[in-house]
């Protein structure tokens, strides 16, 4: 694309790292991260349980300070309520006995911190329009008015990505989205996340230890584990000789029948399903 002045012009860098480090209480978690995010970019975040996937969100959310490095967000350090940003936490299940309503549940991303706070007659239709274009923008405009409790997880994910996007962020940051959904929930909020990314152009940083529900959807991974970081495209970094060479331990990528992959060695307990190649 090229501009007035004949320049080619460039996506907006949403989020910038260089030798970005986390850690806790004078412990390094990790270190030597060193990418950028653009605007409409899906990063997805990969790891071993306790890796620290989790700790570069709250670092986005100006939560936690990096341990070294710098990051920053929209060109400037991250900040505490930005309304920028989207956010959506690790889903807990939510009491079955909770009576509010889906759409009032929306409707804390946009007055949340206005509790006892009368809002304007003016302010009220704007409340109302923007939680109802939340609410079709996910799929949850049938339900807006049932109890939120009991809704079944998918139904409640579903409204807590409305809830992110109410304020119509720039980006979107979700720990763990899918988990302890069942596949085929998996697979429909991953596709949901990527089509409302297309449609409003908001970049998009998912943390997950499962990359299959969200592959084909994927520009770019951030593999992180044994402290160590590696970005790149799916095909780049889920290798053997990769992932052996960053974290200087024998890691092996095994493909299954059905073209998954399994990632061994990083964690002895446990090997974490990927799969392999391809990007948006």
């Amino acid at each position: 694309m090229t501009g007035a002045a004949g320049q080619v012009s460039r996506p907006e860098t949403v989020i910038e790292a260089s030798g970005l480090a986390s850690g806790y209480g004078g412990r390094i978690v990790w270190s030597g991260a060193d990418f950028t995010v653009g605007a409409g970019e899906f990063l997805t975040v990969l790891g071993p349980n306790g890796a620290g996937k989790s700790t570069l969100l709250r670092m986005l959310l100006g939560l936690l300070p990096p341990a070294g490095g710098e990051l920053r967000v929209f060109g400037g350090p991250p900040r505490r309520g930005n309304p920028s940003i989207g956010y959506v936490p690790q889903r807990r299940a939510l009491d079955p006995e909770l009576t509010i309503g889906a759409a009032d549940l929306v409707g804390l991303g946009v007055d949340g911190h206005r509790w006892g706070v009368r809002l304007s007659r003016q302010r009220g239709r704007e409340r109302r329009t923007a939680v109802a274009q939340a609410l079709a923008a996910v799929g949850a405009a049938g339900y807006a008015r049932r109890a939120t409790g009991r809704l079944s997880g998918g139904e409640q994910q579903r409204l807590q990505l409305a809830q992110a996007l109410v304020s119509r962020p720039r980006l979107l940051l979700l720990d763990e989205p899918l988990a302890s959904l069942d596949l085929r929930s998996q697979h429909a909020v991953s596709a949901l996340v990527a089509g409302l990314r297309d449609d409003q152009g908001f970049a998009v940083v998912l943390v997950t230890h499962d990359i299959n529900p969200v592959l084909s959807f994927t520009d770019r991974v951030m593999y992180i584990a044994a402290g160590g970081v590696s970005v790149g495209t799916p095909g780049e970094v889920i290798t053997s000789e990769n992932l052996s060479r960053l974290y200087e331990a024998e890691v092996e990528v095994l493909t299954d029948s059905r073209g998954r992959v399994f990632v061994a060695g990083l964690e002895a307990e446990t090997a974490h399903p990927h799969s392999p190649g391809g990007t948006h």
